[in-house]
């Protein structure tokens, strides 16, 4: 046997270039990908009514598209995505974004490297939100938020104002992912794909943290092993790899929404 005596970096890095190699890319604009994010999160109980929203940048300097207000998750397409400024106002004057994406113009506008936003309020994150406790990530299958998700023990109000933008953009610092006490969760990504894998797990995290806390005491992992793991499933691929399986999972049940 060939790899026997190889390294674990020498496999991980052998895997990371079969997976380049073997493994293609969904083919989908941007457009496309954002729709299919909210019907991909609605799925996997993201819903919350009309609460919530999901953004990117657009090719514009300070524009994003985002959901219209007034339509679910389920009801998103490509065609019915809106492209809004700055100060939330639509460039084609149809139609009206979530008020609350005000705060998601401070998130880009002091963070230049997130392209993609997302922001819920997924039922285990929003139990786990109420006991104003921080998110523990103590299992492998969540480790691309170890230490990557700031926590936010302010809640500033109906989410319409810039001091939650101001808040929250503080809070995410260098991590990808904020944890909102009384709230919900916003995760972010240089990509569509990073941000929607993100997303997933952090609700994942919440109901897993909850199992844990009602039969005992969390158990930390070891710390050079969870960066190790964190690192490992945050690849640009890795998230791409995701992704495409998330799509068509959703395809299955939305061919209305590319």
């Amino acid at each position: 046997m060939k790899t026997a005596t190889k390294t674990k970096p020498e496999l991980m890095h052998r895997a990371e270039n079969d997976m380049h190699k073997f493994i293609q890319d969904a083919d989908l604009t941007d457009r496309q990908k954002l729709a299919i994010t909210c019907r991909i999160l609605f799925d996997k109980g993201h819903d919350s009514g009309l609460a919530g929203q999901i953004t990117c940048r657009t090719e514009r300097p300070n524009t994003f598209l985002t959901q219209r207000f007034g339509l679910g998750f389920d009801e998103i397409s490509a065609d019915n995505l809106i492209e809004v400024n700055q100060d939330l106002e639509p460039l084609d004057g149809v139609g009206m974004p979530n008020p609350a994406n005000r705060f998601h113009t401070w998130v880009y506008k002091e963070h230049p490297n997130v392209n993609c936003i997302i922001h819920t309020h997924p039922t285990h994150v929003a139990a786990l939100s109420m006991l104003e406790e921080p998110l523990v990530i103590s299992h492998m299958d969540t480790c691309a938020l170890y230490n990557d998700c700031s926590f936010l023990a302010d809640w500033p109000g109906v989410p319409v104002g810039n001091e939650e933008g101001i808040l929250i953009s503080e809070a995410l610092g260098s991590n990808r992912a904020v944890f909102l006490a009384h709230h919900g969760q916003l995760v972010t990504g240089k990509t569509i794909e990073e941000a929607c894998n993100l997303a997933i797990l952090i609700e994942r995290a919440a109901q897993l943290q909850l199992l844990a806390m009602a039969a005992g005491n969390i158990k930390p992992l070891p710390s050079a092993l969870a960066n190790e793991a964190h690192d490992w499933v945050s690849s640009d691929k890795r998230n791409n790899v995701n992704f495409a399986y998330y799509v068509r999972q959703a395809l299955k049940n939305h061919t209305d929404c590319i």
